[in-house]
């Protein structure tokens, strides 16, 4: 069957469902075979301006006219049926337009002076689109810390109650993730600012040499001008056929990072969505469940932990496609390559995108972060209580047998019986403790008292690690915005 209709074939859904117009954009065909065009127009306008006689400014001037001619994909896909090679296919397509100089096309050159090039330009790009979506998340979450940067909120260790800390507080744990991520990101942009440049077949330039009859400086000025064209700060001193597929394994870890950082975020969502004491944004007619209309699913949450989770087994892959690059090349990385770097920059797009999302309109419901509080903090004052009723003369261990007694039984109460945590009542009504109910009432009516130094680590947090990054990117986050699609 042949098929009419797009929704007859597969789609995939990182670009059907999740991911935006402009990263998709840097991987497919018309900017993938444009920039090898671009590629071979910088070859030729550096192979001129060294000299080469053979390339004359006429033909020059002559494949920048048809740059941007339309590709013919029906050729293209003929000729790579007939030779097997999607390079020269785009090759003799481009000749097409090109009377003069059909000829200088690729001259001296091998498929990864082309390949490899264009690779570390959509990498530029795609990162590119990256950082802006990274750094408006930072911000978001830097403006929900700073809010509730004093909003006292139990913590949890084990997923247990533990000592409180601030809902701003454990905010700026995930900042801190993604500031993380932004160094790796920042490390590979300058990996991919060196162009693998001309090459040759196996590193050695040979073929170039041979061109500038055995002129290496020629050579060597040839290759970095060409690179420079190409927008590239240097040009790799040393490759074999291929750029070192460890750039591509470098790249997958930071994006890797990502996804770990993402991970977590979504996931601790969750666990507080069920808690009821902060959720996602949620939409006036969004529908939670099919079946229980009354449900408010973490949808978002849900999708960006399972994208998340993706993301995070991409350096994986990236490091087998390294290790196998026999010698000076192996073809086996090329398969792979074409779906894992495409697609781990469309997740990652994808999972910045839900994070922005979310991190914009996240929901905080104060008093049942109050209930929880109130539950749990009778537990957390004991030891306080065991100190004031021995600064009133009482005997430490008899003190200390009778809290602990009634802390189990407090405990058992509300486990066993599901009731109200009783224990302040219990501790009030034992004489022998001696501490009255005003005491303990006020004991946990302060719950930051128990926060330590949670909201001034928040102030100095953002102060001194937050603010200079987002100054230093101005107005970059402005540049995006965290709609998602479904």
């Amino acid at each position: 069957m042949v098929a009419q209709d797009p929704r007859d074939i597969y789609q995939s859904p990182l670009v059907s469902r999740y991911t935006s117009w402009a990263m998709q954009h840097v991987f497919s065909d018309n900017n993938k075979f444009g920039l090898w065009r671009r590629v071979w127009l910088a070859l030729a306008e550096a192979q001129h301006e060294k000299g080469l006689a053979r390339v004359t400014g006429e033909m020059v001037e002559e494949m920048r006219a048809a740059i941007d001619e339309l590709i013919d994909w029906d050729f293209v896909a003929a000729r790579e049926k007939e030779i097997r090679h999607d390079v020269m296919a785009h090759a003799d397509e481009f000749r097409r337009h090109l009377p003069t100089a059909k000829g200088i096309v690729h001259l001296g050159a091998t498929s990864m002076d082309i390949g490899d090039n264009t690779e570390l330009i959509q990498h530029r790009q795609a990162l590119g689109l990256i950082k802006p979506r990274l750094i408006a998340t930072i911000a978001n979450l830097a403006r929900f810390a700073e809010e509730h940067k004093g909003l006292v909120t139990l913590a949890y260790t084990h997923y247990q109650p533990a000592q409180p800390t601030t809902v701003g507080k454990r905010t700026t744990l995930y900042i801190q993730d993604l500031l993380f991520t932004l160094d790796d990101i920042e490390r590979v942009e300058g990996l991919v600012s060196t162009a693998r440049g001309l090459k040759g077949a196996t590193g050695t330039q040979a073929s170039f040499l041979e061109l500038f009859d055995g002129d290496e400086e020629k050579v060597r000025q040839l290759d970095d001008l060409f690179s420079r064209k190409l927008g590239f700060d240097e040009t790799m001193p040393v490759t074999g056929q291929t750029y070192s597929r460890a750039i591509d394994y470098r790249v997958a870890a930071a994006l890797g990072g990502l996804g770990g950082a993402a991970h977590k975020f979504a996931v601790d969502l969750r666990l507080l969505s069920n808690l009821k004491v902060m959720e996602e944004p949620f939409e006036k007619d969004q529908t939670g469940s099919s079946a229980m209309p009354y449900k408010r699913n973490p949808m978002r949450a849900e999708r960006m932990t399972g994208l998340s989770r993706e993301l995070m087994s991409l350096p994986g892959k990236l490091a087998a496609v390294h290790g196998e690059q026999w010698l000076e090349r192996t073809l086996d990385d090329s398969a792979q390559k074409r779906i894992v770097v495409a697609e781990g920059y469309l997740t990652a797009d994808a999972v910045l995108n839900l994070y922005q999302n979310i991190s914009k309109g996240m929901v905080v419901y104060p008093a049942q972060i109050e209930g929880h509080l109130r539950n749990e903090l009778p537990f957390m004052a004991v030891e306080e209580m065991l100190m004031e009723a021995c600064k009133k003369g009482a005997d430490r261990q008899v003190v200390h047998e009778l809290l602990k007694g009634h802390s189990v039984e407090a405990g058992r109460q509300v486990k066993e019986h599901g009731r109200p945590n009783d224990l302040l009542d219990r501790v009030a009504g034992d004489s022998r403790i001696g501490l009255d109910g005003a005491y303990l009432d006020g004991l946990i009516s302060r719950p930051g008292r128990f926060a330590g130094m949670a909201a001034s680590q928040t102030e100095r947090f953002l102060a001194d690690y937050v603010a200079p990054v987002l100054s230093r990117y101005g107005g970059m986050a402005s540049r995006v915005d965290g709609e998602i699609k479904v």
